[in-house]
This record gives C-alpha cells, structure tokens and sequence, in this order.
C-alpha cells in the first residue's frame, strides 16, 4: 500500500509542479477520483496538502469585514451600471474588458484612470460585479497575472444592496 501512495504522491506533486497548486486543486474539485483508486487519493497525504488552498470566494459577512483592512475592492460591472445602480463603498471600478490592461499600468497611471491606489500582486483583492459571473472571470485573469490573493463575491451588487437593505431595516 505504501508503494501505491508514494506513486499516487509523485504524480500528484509533478502535476502540480506543472501548473499551479491552485488550479490542480480547482480541476481536481471539479471531477470525480479515479475510479479505481478513489480511496488511496483522498488518504493521501500529498493530495490533501497540496489541496487545502483558501477557498477563492468570499461571503457577503467576510466582505464587511475585509472592507475594514486593507484589501482592494474591484467592482468589473460597466460605468453606467455602477451610476444607475451604485456600488459597494470604497470599490474601484474597472470594467472586465479593461481589467488586463489596467493591472498592467504603472501606479500613476492606473491612479489617473481609475482614481485609487494601484493593487500589488501580494495584496489581496476582491471582485465584484452584479451576480458572480464576471467578478469570477476577473479572479481568473487576475490569478494567472500573479495576483496570488485574489478573491470574488459571488453574490455581487445583488446580494450587497439585499443585505445592506435588510440590516438597515433591523
């Protein structure tokens, strides 16, 4: 059995070797272990640790709380979305077209287009848009840039405004 685990490892580490740990992980969450040894994958030591990456979402709750650190909030929905519909206080809005050129600027310029401080990719980023789907495609761009704490608020703008409104009734 020892033999079988060690092999499962070495493959494990050099797929992992080959590409990051975060996105083996995000593959290997979304399909099914290897039928033949779906017992020796999950016992596996290597497997476990290689897999135990912070999720890449964050709730509402999580986001109120980062809000009050230094963590960067990226709003990818359109301009004319964010002033017909707002956006979450102290967010900076880039819209998803924009967002690879933008993260490529110098800190001036992105200061200039933008209007707030340019994030580095050690800083941990969030981002948001109406309903998950392109604040995730954000994440994606953001992670194979080198943005290794970046995150996204699946429930976006909707559910913001639907918390914020029912804590306000409270």
């Amino acid at each position: 059995m020892s033999r079988v685990l060690g092999f499962v490892s070495a493959l494990l580490l050099r797929t992992v070797s080959r590409g990051s740990a975060a996105e083996f992980c995000r593959q290997e969450r979304n399909q099914r272990p290897l039928s033949w040894a779906p017992f020796y994958l999950s016992q596996s030591s290597s497997y476990r640790s290689v897999c135990t990456a912070p999720s890449e979402s964050v709730t509402y709750q999580e986001l109120k709380q980062l809000l009050k650190s230094n963590t960067f909030v990226i709003d990818v929905r359109e301009p004319w979305e964010i002033r017909e519909y707002g956006q979450i206080p102290g967010s900076i809005n880039i819209p998803l077209g924009q967002l690879e050129q933008a993260l490529k600027l110098n800190p001036s310029k992105f200061m200039e287009a933008y209007n707030g401080k340019m994030p580095s990719t050690s800083d941990k980023i969030v981002f948001s848009c109406l309903a998950g789907v392109r604040s995730k495609k954000a994440l994606d761009a953001a992670v194979s840039m080198g943005y290794s704490r970046a995150l996204h608020f699946p429930g976006g703008w909707e559910e913001w405004v639907k918390r914020e409104f029912s804590e306000k009734q409270h």
